[in-house]
């Protein structure tokens, strides 16, 4: 039986151009992932609000909209009516202004910034429009990319240098990440391509239960919602605890 479509992601917003742009910026991934520049602020031995802020906008510009413009124009996984044209132009104006303000940051922690910039101009582009036939658009790669970088530069960024604390942190957000995506990868999969499920399960009590698609996805999504605000709560605490 095949079951009715569903839209394509928790957090799609429908019609209407402003929810269409919400929902290209994937809310709750994109905070996710900016909770990575604050525990990596957070993590170096002094905190400067002034560099955090500017790390925070700059990835927000990466990421959270040039990074995602140019994944729906690669395929509309979103299913958006927003136009070629303006999906183009979001993420290039977004990736000059990331650019622009990592150049800025230059002078306040010096050049090793350089290569991280272009590292982060290179990883946008290549994992979102699956460039080299999609090699760097691997579990892997989105792991080291979404969360292990974001992580590096805010620290670097901080102490203007990378240390065991920064490598550590960074573990653990590959990690996590490396979990969102796992779950994140059947969750798009039972929400955009499957259109029917079958099976059931029979438990040592002799019931039989159908499997159906919203059962699959609830666990995974629910996971991913708790994930995303525990990530928000530890990067609060630890901001707090800088602060205080």
């Amino acid at each position: 039986m095949n079951e009715r479509p569903l839209p394509p992601a928790f957090y799609a917003g429908g019609q209407g151009v402003i929810r269409q742009w919400l929902t290209v910026l994937h809310p709750p991934y994109t905070l996710w992932h900016l909770c990575y520049v604050v525990i990596g602020a957070c993590l170096a031995p002094e905190l400067d609000l002034f560099r955090l802020s500017l790390s925070i906008i700059a990835f927000f510009l990466a990421v959270g909209v040039a990074a995602h413009a140019l994944d729906e124009l690669n395929g509309r996984p979103l299913r958006t009516s927003i136009s070629d044209a303006s999906l183009k132009w979001a993420a290039a104006i977004a990736l000059i202004g990331a650019v622009g303000v990592g150049i800025y940051g230059i002078g306040l922690a010096g050049p090793g910034l350089i290569p991280l910039i272009a590292a982060g101009v290179f990883l946008v582009v290549a994992y979102n429009l699956e460039w080299f036939s999609g090699r760097f658009h691997s579990d892997l790669w989105f792991a080291a990319s979404w969360g292990s970088f974001p992580l590096l530069v805010s620290y670097y960024a901080q102490a203007e240098t990378i240390t065991l604390v920064a490598v550590m942190g960074a573990a653990a957000a590959f990690a996590l990440s490396f979990a969102q995506r796992t779950l994140s990868t059947p969750a798009r999969d039972l929400r955009r391509r499957v259109v029917r499920v079958e099976g059931e399960l029979e438990f040592a009590t002799g019931e039989v239960q159908r499997l159906q698609r919203g059962e699959l996805l609830a666990p995974l999504e629910r996971t991913l919602k708790a994930m995303t605000w525990a990530m928000v709560a530890l990067a609060a605490t630890l901001l707090a605890g800088r602060l205080i």
